[in-house]
């Protein structure tokens, strides 16, 4: 008998149905959600873990498979034909001359084509939606997801529709103009674009690509730790450094781990830690509450800037299930650590990801990075995505006259 390659399970009531049940949520969790608070009914995707091994599966079948076995695609034809996923792994020895004790490695997520880890997202639900016949997608983005479904529909041939806060930085919006997307600014928050873009998706039957709501956004980041696995030589992580804002990526990056625990590849989890902005910590600041609070994002880091964490849930169960850690970080903490990154390493990174940076250098200064221990810091987006955020602490000089003696003066 046949069995299918995927179903789903409910995060909040553990339901279980078949793919051909639900495109998004769980229909009856999902009754209670009222648009202030965390989505309830994320769908987590379940493989047939136990057949795959009965069928004996080994590591290089899966690697040289691209890890199909594990993704909602059918085949690998109906991806884009862009360079997404396997980026560089760079170790780092030294920061501000002070060679470290323990091993940093940091993923370098900058050099996918629209220059962001959504990318990863994007082309598993481009390549789904291929599958199923959908010719539009649409998204409610702060810029990048949106820039980034812009930029895999263009190369897939779909059309792509993207709500996003007006208040996103240019060089986003350039982004998605240039691909050739429908972008319609939003006069309010990105929760007021992702509400708008759900009603849009059930007005005009587009399929919807929206980060926690569409189940295969966390299949497309998780391939990240798959990567990670395969660059430390078939090895887990101590620590997993990771900004955050709704919690995907963070899911994504447990969920990948997951899989090839429940297949028997690794025998432990990575402690994974969940950075996120000290002006955005809506994510974070809950994990232990009964009611979720929400406190209105102020951060310049618009990646992770989120009032209502929409995969809370998800990211909640993750972090209490296998030990995660967390903690906030403030502005000025992200603009610092973004500088110290682009000295130490050449490496420019949005203030999103260099959030990430500023966990790392927050556990380091405390002292609590054992010697030897490998340590990951995902680097998600660009800083070229949003040079306005740095500008404060760019003095740049003045024009000189063309003269030797007039550049003496400048150096000195």
């Amino acid at each position: 008998m046949i069995t299918a390659k995927f179903h789903f399970q409910c995060v909040n009531c553990g339901t279980l149905y078949k793919e051909s049940q639900l495109t998004y949520l769980c229909p009856a969790c999902s009754e209670s959600n009222s648009g202030k608070i965390p989505l309830l009914g994320v769908l987590k995707v379940i493989y047939n873990y136990k057949e795959m091994i009965s069928n004996g599966i080994t590591l290089s079948q899966l690697k040289n498979n691209t890890y199909l076995d594990l993704l909602p695609v059918e085949t690998t034809e109906s991806l884009p034909n862009l360079h997404i996923g396997n980026t560089p792994l760079y170790a780092i020895n030294r920061i501000n001359n002070r060679e470290l004790p323990f091993n940093l490695f940091l993923k370098d997520d900058s050099q996918n084509p629209t220059f962001s880890f959504k990318d990863r997202a994007s082309s598993i639900v481009s390549a789904y939606a291929k599958e199923k016949g959908y010719d539009t997608i649409v998204a409610a983005s702060t810029g990048n997801a949106g820039s980034s479904l812009a930029g895999i529909c263009a190369a897939q041939g779909q059309k792509a529709v993207i709500l996003i806060p007006e208040s996103a930085p240019i060089a986003k919006l350039t982004q998605i103009l240039m691909y050739g997307a429908t972008i319609i600014p939003v006069r309010g928050t990105y929760d007021d674009a992702f509400d708008l873009s759900i009603e849009a998706s059930e007005e005009f039957g587009w399929y919807n690509r929206n980060t926690a709501y569409n189940p295969f956004t966390v299949e497309g980041k998780k391939t990240a730790a798959f990567e990670l696995f395969d660059q430390l030589n078939n090895s887990v992580p101590d620590k997993i450094f990771i900004p955050v804002g709704d919690g995907v990526i963070l899911s994504g990056i447990y969920k990948g781990f997951e899989d090839l625990l429940n297949l028997g590849f690794v025998d432990h989890m990575p402690t994974i830690v969940a950075v996120q902005a000290k002006e955005s910590d809506n994510l974070v600041r809950n994990l232990d509450n009964t009611k979720f609070k929400i406190v209105k994002s102020t951060t310049i880091a618009d990646s992770i800037s989120v009032d209502i964490p929409r995969n809370f849930y998800m990211a909640q169960k993750y972090i209490r299930d296998y030990k995660g850690e967390h903690l906030s970080i403030s502005d000025d903490e992200i603009l610092q650590a973004s500088s110290i990154l682009s000295k130490n390493t050449g490496l420019f990174a949005e203030p999103a990801a260099a959030a990430a940076f500023a966990g790392f250098l927050a556990y380091e200064n405390a002292g609590t990075l054992p010697a030897g221990s490998n340590n990951i810091v995902l680097l998600t987006g660009s800083g070229l995505k949003d040079i306005k955020a740095v500008s404060g602490i760019l003095n740049m000089p003045d024009s000189i006259d063309p003269d030797i003696e007039n550049l003496k003066k400048a150096l000195l």
